[in-house]
């Protein structure tokens, strides 16, 4: 397909990040998503031990193409402009989606006590599982965007021994290096960090008024950056003692995606402003590992023209169309 090239004020990285997320850009897309909001089912998947995990299905009435799993960025949800923009094409191609939400993330904060972290790594493979188990295609295909991403890929890594059939796994600006991610959100544009820090606090909230054993009330009002939080919720809410075991534990770089053993291609921009490009080089070499970095696009942007028309929707089903018909004819591909 034609490469991305914005013109004028869609050149602008910070225009790129928000513009993708904009309430405009969900009015305007919606008639494309609206028949995947239309047949889309609300389920609570049993990710194991105990863990609960929540998302929404569209399936078509006849036999469909395969099923794509979506999973949001952090403080996003399934109801996500990005999301839905790309689900909403998705289907229209004649894929079922399964849009997820991780854990604390759209209204699922009821279903499970402690909070979210990005370490949970366990049950978004066990709710992926059973996702694969209760509506089981031929093919099956994955995709994130952000901290979805990063999740995306490290599920992939992780397919094998967690006895996941994935056939290509697409991750949109993932994050790969937490911590670096952390210092570009602290030391950016304030815009991002008070965007983020909102969201957060707003989740806690949630939490702690469905939950108020958890203790961090009189804590959490205190708390005015993401290094405050970070510092206070880590050692005190997850298994890690400080922040720097914490973003290792979900860091990508190095040898983390050795594992890989099915197609997974990254989508990047060298002028995101929140994951940096030259992060991408720290990626261990994997035969079935392709990345491809654009000039434009912001961190999840890629917003094509000022009708907000999403390039990115498009190349994601190109990817997926390329995987599911090899030779580019679907008449010429086995039909699943």
């Amino acid at each position: 397909m034609n490469d991305f090239a914005p013109n004028g004020l869609l050149k602008n990285p910070h225009a790129q990040s928000i513009l993708a997320s904009t309430r405009l850009r969900k009015i305007r897309s919606y008639p494309r998503s609206r028949a995947m909001l239309n047949a889309s089912k609300t389920v609570v998947l049993d990710c194991g031990n105990g863990q609960q995990l929540m998302g929404e299905h569209a399936a078509h009435d006849v036999r469909s193409k395969g099923l794509i799993t979506l999973i949001h960025g952090w403080e996003g949800s399934s109801q996500s402009t990005y999301l839905l923009s790309a689900g909403g094409i998705l289907f229209a191609a004649g894929y079922d989606v399964f849009r997820l939400n991780l854990r604390d993330h759209g209204p699922s904060h009821h279903l499970n006590r402690e909070l979210f972290n990005s370490a949970r790594l366990d049950e978004v493979i066990g709710a992926v599982k059973a996702i694969h188990q209760t509506y089981p295609q031929q093919w099956q295909f994955l995709a994130g965007f952000s901290l979805g991403g990063n999740f995306a890929l490290r599920i992939a890594a992780e397919a094998a021994n967690a006895g996941l059939k994935l056939d290509q796994t697409v991750a949109i600006c993932p994050v790969v290096d937490p911590a670096k991610t952390m210092i570009a959100l602290e030391q950016g544009w304030w815009v991002y960090e008070k965007y983020f820090v909102r969201k957060w606090q707003k989740s806690l909230r949630k939490k702690i008024n469905l939950y108020p054993e958890l203790g961090y009330q009189d804590s959490l009002f205190k708390l005015k950056t993401l290094r405050d939080m970070n510092s206070y919720f880590i050692p005190n809410h997850t298994a890690f003692s400080d922040a720097d075991a914490y973003f290792q534990a979900y860091s990508i770089a190095d040898d983390r995606l050795t594992t890989l053993n099915s197609p997974a291609h990254i989508i990047a921009a060298q002028d995101d402003p929140i994951i940096l490009a030259e992060d991408f080089a720290r990626l261990a070499e994997n035969q079935h590992l392709s990345i491809e970095t654009k000039r434009y696009g912001g961190h999840c942007g890629f917003v094509k023209n000022y009708q907000l028309d999403s390039w990115l929707d498009e190349r994601l089903l190109e990817l997926i169309n390329l995987r599911r018909y090899p030779t580019g004819d679907p008449a010429k591909t086995q039909q699943g």
